[in-house]
Parts: structure tokens; sequence; C-alpha cells
């Protein structure tokens, strides 16, 4: 494992099989592929690289995901949420516990910031230690710009 504190990667990267879950496919054949880009040291958040084929399929996320559409489209909508185009350039959220239905049009490529939530006690307690720390060692916690002298 790396203890590079800054890695950099590019996202033309060599991508392996990822197949959707069977059960999910409503319509065609879509071929998943995806590679991963980083990953945090406590193995929390994630970077990935994903593409898909044509096809219709449901998807339902055990994670927070955020999305960035970087080729092709896709067509999602879910449960109070319209069927809605998406294309390069859109990001999109779905929370822990969300599902969605997927038409992708011919292909899509996307990067997926991924984290897996932890419970709300849990988040309170993490926040409240880094809250400690910043009071505690608050020269480790200013922005860039304060440590360089701009304002």
């Amino acid at each position: 494992m790396s203890t590079d504190l800054i890695l950099t990667s590019k996202t033309d990267v060599e991508l392996k099989p990822a197949p959707i879950e069977p059960s999910w496919i409503i319509d065609g054949n879509p071929t998943a592929t995806n590679a991963t880009l980083s990953r945090s040291a406590d193995g929390m958040a994630s970077t990935i690289i994903w593409q898909c084929t044509e096809g219709r399929f449901e998807w339902h996320y055990d994670i927070d995901e955020t999305i960035c559409i970087l080729e092709g489209s896709v067509v999602i909508e879910s449960e109070g949420m319209p069927a809605t185009r998406y294309g390069p350039g859109d990001v999109i959220f779905f929370k822990d516990g969300a599902s969605a239905r997927w038409h992708v049009e011919g292909h899509v490529r996307k990067i997926a910031f991924c984290r897996r939530t932890q419970p709300k006690l849990v988040g309170f307690a993490i926040r409240a230690i880094s809250k400690l720390r910043s009071l505690l060692l608050p020269s480790r916690q200013r922005p860039v710009q304060s440590l360089l002298g701009a304002n």
C-alpha cells in the first residue's frame, strides 16, 4: 500500500469486467467495466471509473455515490423522480439506500466518488474529535492560503 499523501491518476485506465447483478437487468445486455483509481486509508471512500454499454437496469445503492458523467448519456429515474437524461458534465448524488432505473443509451462512462456511510453516532464522534483537534492544533487545520500569508 502506498504511503504517498497525494496520488494522481488518469481516467483512461484499463477497465476490468464488473458485471451488473443479473436480476437487476430489465432490458438488453448491458456490459459494465470499472477500475478503482483511489481508496482512502480507512477503506471507507474510493474513486472509480465505470462504463457500461446500452441497456436498462435497476441499481440499488448500499453506499453514498456521487457521479460525474464523462462520456455518453443515460436516462435515470426513481420513485418520486421523473426520467431525466444526463450527459457529460452532469453530476448526480445517490444516497445510501437509493434505487434507480438506468437506461444507458449507447454507452456511458462516469467517475464515481463512493463513500460508505457510518452510523450517525459514529459520524457525530468523528466530527467532535475533528473539532477538538482543530482547536488543539490550529496550524494543521489552516487553509494553504493562510499558511502562505495570502488573505
